[in-house]
């Protein structure tokens, strides 16, 4: 391997291109979005700019994430062959990569409508200031919560012009739901960072964490159902639920011992729970 394609290979490991699993997480519900906000299909253009947004976006949350733990990745054991806590990529290259994928994003941005670039803002200001959040308050998986979630105001801007209340319900739901998944992703790393000295919802919720994650998923099940019952879905949606329902139910199993492998799994799981969702707005949305 030539030192460019190492080089190549560092920088797409930094933007965790092997691990898609964050892309999924984001990509689900700003499909979810899309779809509910068009009554099906979403203007070609528009889910393609979004979907690459995504993609963008994450990787750039990455980049950002781990020049902002360059002090505390090499104390983790699942993040010590990071390429800059493994001293492969410096911090200033991060910067620069950062700032390139978020002006490709935003020249993404710039194709829609004026309110869909005045919203592309705080989902910068969201995605640059989250992996720092740890350092200030035990909740940053609600930071995430809304960096990901502001995907779904976003698209009923760019897909409709406009912003209903719909919109910030569907925002506080997929909210709901990654604030329950990264405390999974929080219950794994939980030992190392209470010796660490950083801050996350699973160190707060303490011995609750099974019973609050288990809340909030009911809270984003139930909101999806109000969803469903406003916007009339019928089985294929109820389906859709019922399999959310299911696979909530197993990773609460996964987590009951909070065994640090099993709350990573369970926090993978959620790929498949926003995908059962978005098979059932897809379903009742299909046309004919």
């Amino acid at each position: 391997m030539t030192a460019v394609q190492t080089r190549l290979r560092d920088y797409a490991l930094l933007m965790r291109l092997d691990k898609p699993i964050g892309i999924w997480l984001l990509l689900w519900p700003t499909l979810w979005g899309l779809w509910i906000a068009a009554g099906g299909l979403p203007d070609r253009e528009v889910l393609l700019i979004f979907a690459a947004g995504v993609v963008l976006m994450r990787s750039a949350g990455c980049v950002i994430n781990d020049f902002a733990d360059h002090d505390i990745d090499p104390h983790v054991e699942r993040t010590q062959q990071r390429p800059i806590a493994a001293g492969r990529v410096r911090r200033s290259e991060a910067v620069v990569l950062f700032v390139l994928l978020a002006l490709a994003a935003f020249a993404l941005v710039l194709q829609t409508n004026r309110l869909t670039i005045v919203l592309s803002v705080p989902a910068v200001l969201l995605a640059a200031s989250y992996p720092f959040a740890k350092r200030f308050h035990h909740m940053p998986q609600a930071h995430l919560g809304a960096a990901f979630a502001w995907a779904i105001p976003m698209g009923f801007a760019a897909q409709t012009g406009t912003v209903p209340p719909l919109a910030f319900g569907l925002f506080t739901i997929a909210l709901l739901w990654t604030v329950a998944y990264d405390t999974f992703y929080a219950m794994a790393d939980r030992t190392e960072d209470l010796a660490i000295g950083v801050k996350s919802s699973a160190i707060m919720f303490g011995r609750n964490d099974r019973v609050i994650t288990a809340l909030l998923q009911m809270l984003v099940l139930a909101g999806l159902a109000l969803v469903g019952r406003h916007l009339g879905y019928g089985p294929w949606f109820a389906a859709g639920l019922l399999a959310a329902f299911a696979l909530a139910g197993w990773q609460q199993w996964l987590i009951r011992n909070r065994e640090p492998e099993a709350c990573f799994k369970a926090f993978l799981n959620n790929h498949a729970f926003g995908a059962v969702i978005f098979a059932g707005v897809l379903l009742e949305t299909w046309p004919g």
